[in-house]
């Protein structure tokens, strides 16, 4: 298993580009299955979760031509429908919690899906009824499986009809999307997630002929189609690697423009940074973070405590609450910061309150960090990374300590930032794996 070795301390400077975005990667890939064309996919991020679902396509018999690390072209004109009801597949598919949406297309063109128990993060309860109940609603049945743990759904025929999801998942709304566009007649979608990804998602489905309207909003109208085409697609930049930097250069007084940041999709992550006191400049596609001493938490107007708190898009996501967190540390002020969609996200707060963090975690949901000011260091420790997000933001706090880090389990960074160690060396962090 391998680890990093940090020596924090060190200012960057340079500039940083941001990887393809991951959640979307994770949609636009299963959405291949729709098709029996031919499909070019670029700037996919090569990162251990998105291989392992190309590699997860290919064992199903999606032919796959690599063009380099970062785009493809996938035809699956010869699915092996029930590769997916296979040991290998629950083996792999346990390890990646974004399997679960190859059953919508897999429903949609083939009429039967598997869903196996659900991998990925352990970052709290994270539950299939939305997904479940949606392909219920446009005709599915489903049986579950208690021996080998999975959903095995069957729907000869799927139909349109209204539906008003009990929560705005967006892996839910994608595989809902993903089986509407080939159901007969029309689909509407209420309190459908919104998020830039599944934007992208319903723009690259309409590109190879699906019939989707209100991208962009909570309500999607989907005129099912009998076929779809192929097509080619480009991935947004990754939202959360940009709240990253942004973070990172605060906490570590750097230097650092961040090249081709997609920023008209961005949404609340620059006006969060700057709520907490982080200055920088946006020029057309790019984000420039001068080196800054000192940074101070705003109050409310009432003088009261700042917030922060994650929300369904257009709210602020809750994959960058990690990183406003570790950079609340250094900061002058204080802030509370509550994590409502998932129950142990917050758990990492002890490495950082052994490194020397003023943090207060007042139950699984919320925390309240006191910023230092810098007026104390955080210190290296050694200590584990938990999960993909929590683990990029003990990453930062550990370029901006003193002394030596180890981070350990870093699989679980390697599953969401591609090549991380690689991209900061090059912008002077001093961080090797071992």
């Amino acid at each position: 298993m391998s680890s990093f070795e940090v020596r924090g301390g060190k200012k960057l400077s340079g500039e940083i580009v941001p990887q393809g975005a991951k959640n979307e990667a994770l949609q636009v890939l299963s959405a291949v299955l729709l098709s029996a064309d031919k499909i070019v996919i670029h700037n996919i991020p090569d990162i251990l979760d998105v291989n392992l679902l190309i590699e997860l396509l290919h064992d199903m018999g999606v032919k796959i031509e690599k063009h380099n690390n970062h785009s493809y072209t996938f035809r699956a004109d010869d699915v092996n429908v029930d590769f997916l009801a296979s040991d290998l597949f629950r083996k792999k598919s346990g390890k990646l919690r974004g399997a679960v949406m190859l059953a919508g297309p897999m429903l949609a063109r083939f009429k039967k899906a598997y869903i196996p128990k659900p991998g990925g993060d352990k970052i709290g309860r994270r539950r299939l009824d939305t997904h479940i109940i949606g392909f219920e609603k446009l005709g599915a049945k489903f049986e579950y499986d208690d021996e080998h743990k999975y959903f095995q759904l069957t729907a000869p025929h799927l139909q349109g009809t209204y539906m008003l999801l009990d929560e705005p998942s967006v892996t839910g709304t994608a595989n809902i999307i993903m089986a509407a566009v080939l159901a007969e007649g029309i689909t509407t979608i209420y309190n459908a997630a919104c998020e830039p990804y599944i934007q992208q998602l319903c723009i690259m489905l309409n590109k190879m002929g699906a019939k989707i309207n209100g991208i962009s909003s909570n309500l999607l109208v989907i005129d099912g189609v009998q076929k779809l085409n192929g097509t080619e697609h480009t991935l947004l930049p990754d939202m959360i690697e940009v709240g990253s930097f942004i973070g990172l250069a605060a906490m570590t007084q750097s230097s650092i423009t961040i090249k081709n940041a997609g920023v008209k999709y961005l949404g609340l992550i620059p006006e969060k940074f700057q709520q907490l006191g982080i200055q920088f400049e946006i020029k057309e596609n790019d984000i420039y973070i001068p080196e800054q001493e000192v940074y101070e938490i705003q109050n409310y107007l009432d003088g009261g405590i700042l917030t922060i708190y994650d929300h369904p898009w257009p709210g602020f996501t809750p994959d960058l609450l990690s990183i406003v967190l570790v950079v609340a540390t250094q900061a002058k002020g204080s802030v509370l910061i509550h994590q409502k969609m998932f129950e142990s996200r917050l758990f990492f707060t002890d490495k950082l309150i052994d490194m020397g963090a003023q943090i207060i975690l007042c139950d699984p949901h919320r925390a309240t960090v006191i910023g230092l000011g810098r007026k104390n260091n955080l210190k290296g420790i050694t200590m584990s990374s938990p999960d993909i997000r929590a683990g990029q933001a003990l990453l930062i706090a550990a370029l901006s300590a003193d002394g030596k880090s180890i981070i350990q389990n870093i699989e679980q960074i390697d599953r969401g930032y591609q090549y991380i160690d690689e991209r900061l060396r090059n912008i002077g962090a001093d961080i090797r794996r071992i």
